[in-house]
């Protein structure tokens, strides 16, 4: 039996093509509310795109343990039996464009899981680039600015970001892996994942471990050039989107292996560079990658706008057993992406189904606000004596020292340029043809001299190779970039 068309609040709709008016040719009455209530919710049908990763595709799957990783942290979706599984929720993004921007357009691509543990949602917000840009909080809304539109003409601008780029050193390292091969991924499910920062795993014992997570893509890592990335988005602006749905569709469920680099506490914060400074890598000799698990791809979403776009990540989304670090990037984004989600989905987005912990009805003493659900009368204030819930000292974080003088410091070393050298000089010969290409293509084109003078000076310094071909790319006399 086919269903009936029914309002919001169940009443049988009559007729869904026709509005209520005066007779033949109108005009409409007011009094047809099911045509107002259409209108209305039409009107509301979006909400605000995301500021950063607006446009993306996200799936459901499920991560397997693979090794018990009690010995360094006490954080149940990585202890236990090796076969343990968890279900979990993926979006792969673009940075800078908005939902209906190319996906196949030259950009770093956000990776953010979402683990439904037993202990509460535990989220890794990374991209596919184990760096970033700024180290700095207070630098990110101008950053995020420069990849935006021009406020004049409202136009996509390379002068825009190399501008912030030729004038923020710290951005070099990254700059060279968006200019690189992987700012062109072939798919999402051939490039790579990072967690970026350093985090810090505890184990039952209150032992710490600083860690770094890589997800590495079992179909290989695999980038488009140039033309073939303009070619595609001259005929499917959702490329990247439609290549994972179609692969989950077909069942050609993707896959990453979960690894993570385990640095001990002490020789961590005496490491040879700044552990916490996201701008930089912890070198695979030093700390070579231990496999935790494998994560796979099999569900493709029900409903995009229920299971993608409302989708809420946050760093600030840990478990018992893992914990932030000092990087000061990291401890802005603790607050920076709540905030967000507060604004783009409400007070209450984490009651919105995908965003729901799978451990239980979470019990606190929040109430009310926007779209509050499921509430009961139980007492909403502590402390009490009406049995309300009380706290878990499963959940204490590990303590840690806290020393110096209130101020604005300079934000970690100023040896911005040895992680970019080091990334350029492992590149194939091939590779670096295409990264001197793209930056000419890019960097080329920008009006100020002065910006390209700088960004080629950061390059010189990262290696004296690198910077004599941009230069010679550019047509700049060398005195200017060595002076």
């Amino acid at each position: 039996m086919t269903d009936k068309i029914k309002t919001a609040e169940g009443q049988p709709w009559a007729d869904n093509n026709h509005s209520q008016t005066a007779g033949n040719r109108g005009p409409v009455l007011l009094q047809d509310y099911q045509l107002l209530e259409k209108l209305a919710h039409f009107n509301r049908e979006r909400i605000p795109e995301r500021v950063v990763h607006a446009k993306g595709a996200g799936a459901k799957g499920f991560f397997k343990l693979t090794h018990d990783m009690s010995k360094y942290t006490k954080a149940d979706l990585f202890t236990g039996q090796p076969g343990k599984e968890t279900p979990m929720i993926i979006r792969f993004s673009q940075v800078a464009g908005e939902s209906g921007y190319p996906d196949t357009e030259r950009d770093v691509r956000g990776f953010a899981l979402k683990f439904y543990t037993n202990d509460g949602n535990y989220d890794i917000v990374g991209n596919n680039t184990p760096v970033f840009f700024v180290n700095d909080p207070l630098k990110f809304p101008d950053f995020i600015h420069s990849q935006k539109r021009e406020p004049d003409t409202h136009l996509r601008s390379q002068d825009m970001q190399w501008d912030f780029w030729a004038h923020s050193p710290e951005s070099v390292h990254q700059v060279t892996y968006l200019m690189g091969d992987r700012g062109n991924p072939a798919s999402y499910r051939e490039m790579n994942g990072y967690g970026s920062h350093t985090y810090k795993w505890v184990n039952a014992k209150g032992e710490a471990y600083w860690v770094k997570y890589h997800f590495i893509s079992e179909q290989g890592v695999k980038n488009m050039s140039n033309e073939t990335a303009a070619k595609t988005a001259s005929k499917d602006t959702d490329f990247l989107l439609h290549d994972l749905y179609d692969a989950i569709a077909n069942n050609d469920f993707p896959k990453w292996r979960v690894m993570v680099q385990i640095i001990p506490y002490e020789e961590g914060l005496n490491y040879k560079k700044d552990l916490f400074d996201v701008t930089k890598v912890v070198n695979h000799s030093d700390y070579p990658l231990q496999e935790v698990g494998e994560f796979t791809l099999n569900e493709n979403p029900t409903n995009y706008f229920d299971d993608v776009e409302e989708a809420a990540f946050s760093p600030a989304n840990l478990v018992p057993g893992i914990e932030a670090s000092p990087d000061k990037l990291l401890q802005g984004r603790l607050f920076a992406y709540k905030d967000a989600e507060r604004y783009r989905l409400g007070a209450n987005y984490e009651q919105l189904p995908i965003n729901r912990p799978k451990n239980g009805r979470p019990k606190n003493y929040e109430r009310d606000g926007f779209m509050a659900q499921d509430q009961d009368n139980a007492v909403n204030y502590e402390p009490n004596g009406e049995n309300g819930p009380v706290e878990d000292p499963h959940a204490n974080i590990k303590p840690f020292a806290v020393e110096g003088n209130a101020d604005t410091y300079k934000t970690y070393d100023v040896d911005y340029y040895s992680d970019a050298g080091a990334l350029y000089r492992v590149m194939t010969p091939e590779e670096r043809d295409r990264l001197i290409d793209t930056i000419k293509g890019t960097l080329g084109s920008v009006k100020s001299h002065e910006n390209k003078v700088l960004e080629t000076r950061q390059f010189y310094n990262a290696d004296h190779e690198y910077g004599q071909r941009v230069a010679d790319a550019l047509g700049l006399d060398m005195d200017e970039i060595t002076k």
